[in-house]
């Protein structure tokens, strides 16, 4: 398939999400690999998915941080709206923990710590992703992590629409904030409380709160205490307890807090075999990042 006459795309899609499907594709022009994202529609036009599509693509072309994919192009083909996007390569979290089990603690953190750098940089644009879960979450073979999908985001300005239709609770039930099941309220610490739950699975292998239904969820999400982590470090068991606060005032003030308190666990890193390149010090992403963490200590 050709799109905008430059864009050779694969027939069969990499992956399918509630707003879109994600194709592997080729730009003829500057002979690049790139990610095409098309709005799915399944019953036909919908104006409030158009609006999310073309809201997600406003938020990507914002947000401007190596752990976030770059928007590189946005238009329309045969009346679907897509988007070019920067082609990510890796394993998503999901599949990080599906084949791994419970993952070691320096990575466990050191991937949810990234992921709290992103969100930074995402709050401080007045953005809340909403929807924060391991298959967002993809894992590069260099060790670095981006969060994709901002489909579900939310501006946090006071003339932005809400883009739900009545009765309708956005989110992925088991990564979802209480306030958010309770009051479609999202806030940043919305999405730490997310974070928490991705981590709590990372240490885990398995989902904080599962259920026959929907709602089952939901009101675990609501009421019910998470478990302890058997075998944890007393201050990281501290870290997960105070991220899955009922009580958004309970919880770290903010993706910095979180990520500093993280921080000091992801240290002598195992080796994941099958997960990451050989021969890490040589990424050149991580030469980079090594000095610019020296630059820092002047400032």
């Amino acid at each position: 398939m050709l799109i905008a006459d430059r864009y050779e795309l694969d027939e069969l899609p990499l992956g399918k999400g509630g707003m879109g499907a994600v194709h592997r594709g080729h730009d003829k022009h500057l002979g690049r690999r790139v990610a095409v994202k098309f709005l799915r529609l399944p019953g036909g036009p919908d104006d409030e998915l158009e609006r999310r599509f073309i809201r997600e693509a406003r938020i990507l072309a914002r947000l401007e941080h190596p752990g976030a994919p770059v928007l590189y192009d946005f238009g329309t083909h045969d009346s679907r709206l897509y988007q070019v996007m920067q082609f990510i390569d890796g394993v998503t979290v999901a599949d990080l923990v599906a084949e791994n089990g419970p993952v070691p603690v320096p990575w466990a953190c050191a991937i949810a710590a990234q992921a709290c750098a992103v969100l930074s940089a995402a709050h401080a644009l007045s953005i809340c992703h909403r929807d924060l879960k391991p298959t967002n979450l993809m894992l590069r073979p260099d060790g670095s992590v981006t969060v994709l999908d901002f489909g579900l985001a939310m501006l946090r300005e006071a003339d932005v629409a809400q883009f739900t239709r009545a009765g309708q609770i956005l989110g992925t039930p088991a990564y979802m904030a209480p306030e958010q099941i309770q009051n479609g309220v999202t806030e940043p610490r919305s999405d730490l409380y997310a974070l928490g739950c991705v981590l709590h699975e990372l240490l885990t292998g398995r989902q904080l709160f599962t259920g026959p239904t929907a709602y089952a969820v939901f009101e675990k999400q609501v009421r019910e205490a998470p478990p302890e982590v058997p075998g944890l470090p007393g201050a990281l068991a501290e870290v997960l307890r105070d991220v899955l606060r009922k009580d958004t005032g309970e919880r770290p003030a903010d993706a910095a807090d979180l990520y500093e308190r993280l921080q000091s666990f992801a240290v002598e890193l195992p080796a994941l075999p099958g997960f990451l390149r050989s021969a890490l010090s040589s990424s050149p992403s991580r030469m980079y990042a090594g000095i610019l963490g020296r630059v820092g200590d002047f400032f």
